[in-house]
């Protein structure tokens, strides 16, 4: 009976182990495969918040971001801003609110930095901007930046009105002024017009500095055609007006006014991006437009490049604070050219 006895206890003892076991197993197994079922639905979602998505600078270098994350398996969710801060914080917390993976983003006011790097970083979100740096009062970066060279862009432009100005023998004669078209609460804007103003004087020391004028603007083509048009009134002695500016929308601004006082004719713009310049020279042609002349980058560089840089930095890896875009200066002649089928 004693030995019946235990001969039942050892065979219970393993029953319950194989139990044990089993389960152990089981739930192992169940773990496991949660997991990597977890892995699997975790999908790649950028948003792209631009803060004037209707320009088109921002359509082309929003569709280059787009490629780069469909390219990685992801969706990419394209937000305009339409250059409204309310608007703007609002599309940050709509992509912390649907658990985006990354945001790259151009913002409308850089004031606002802080309160949007700062919702980012309490959802752990990371963000790199494009365009228009992410930075504090003192100009220091928050977060990596992908944009244009700016300074050397606005020398570019600076030498081809130089060059311009001197191959007209324009450097002297007293109806000519220069009109600097300037973005000045805008950190990437800055620059440019810094470094056209600078290599023009460098190379035609004898212009007189008098008759450089600046118009300041938002940005927007209406803006920009405003705040030209003021100058050009308060200047009727000026009747041959050589142009620059801080953003393409500014410059074509620029030559409406110049059309709508009569003074396009003699007057030369140099544009910066050429993707609206190449609509007037395809529309009109070189010599329909006073738009004689634009410094190209590549919409898809900035675009391409701060996706690849934002996957970086979802994977953990160290990246660089600035990525900067160099271009150079198309004209009717070369356009078609230099910008392949951003020129159609």
């Amino acid at each position: 009976m004693k030995m019946k006895r235990v001969a039942a206890a050892l065979l219970a003892l393993a029953m319950t182990g194989a139990m044990l076991v089993g389960c152990s197993n089981g739930e192992t197994e169940k773990k496991e495969s949660g997991k990597k079922e977890d892995a699997k639905s975790e999908k790649l979602v950028v948003y792209g918040i631009y803060k004037a998505g209707d320009q088109t600078w921002f359509i082309d270098e929003g569709k280059a971001a787009q490629k780069a994350v469909e390219d990685a398996g992801g969706e990419f969710i394209y937000v305009d801003a339409k250059m409204n801060p309310e608007e703007y914080l609002k599309a940050i917390d709509n992509a912390i609110a649907n658990n985006a993976s990354g945001i790259v983003t151009c913002i409308p006011d850089q004031t606002m930095s802080q309160a949007a790097v700062s919702k980012c970083e309490e959802a752990g979100i990371p963000v790199v901007a494009a365009d228009d740096a992410l930075q504090d009062e003192a100009g220091k970066k928050l977060v990596p930046w992908v944009g244009i060279n700016a300074y050397k862009i606005g020398e570019a432009n600076g030498e081809w009105l130089a060059n311009y100005t001197k191959e007209n023998k324009l450097t002297e004669d007293p109806e000519v002024g220069m009109l600097l078209m300037t973005m000045d609460t805008v950190s990437s804007c800055v620059p440019r017009a810094e470094g056209e103003f600078d290599k023009f004087t460098e190379l035609v020391p004898e212009f007189d500095q008098a008759k450089i004028f600046k118009a300041d603007y938002d940005g927007t083509t209406d803006k920009g055609n405003t705040a030209a048009a003021a100058v050009i009134t308060a200047h009727p002695e000026i009747k041959k007006w050589i142009v620059t500016g801080a953003n393409e929308e500014g410059c074509i601004g620029a030559v409406r006014a110049l059309e709508s006082a009569g003074l396009d004719k003699d007057a030369c713009v140099v544009g910066l991006g050429a993707y609206m310049a190449k609509d007037e020279w395809n529309n009109k042609g070189a010599d329909g437009t006073c738009m004689k002349a634009s410094a190209y980058f590549s919409a898809e560089s900035v675009g391409a490049g701060s996706v690849e840089v934002l996957l970086d930095l979802i994977e953990g890896k160290e990246v660089e604070m600035e990525t900067a875009v160099d271009a150079v200066v198309v004209t009717p002649e070369n356009y078609k050219e230099e910008m392949g089928s951003y020129a159609e």
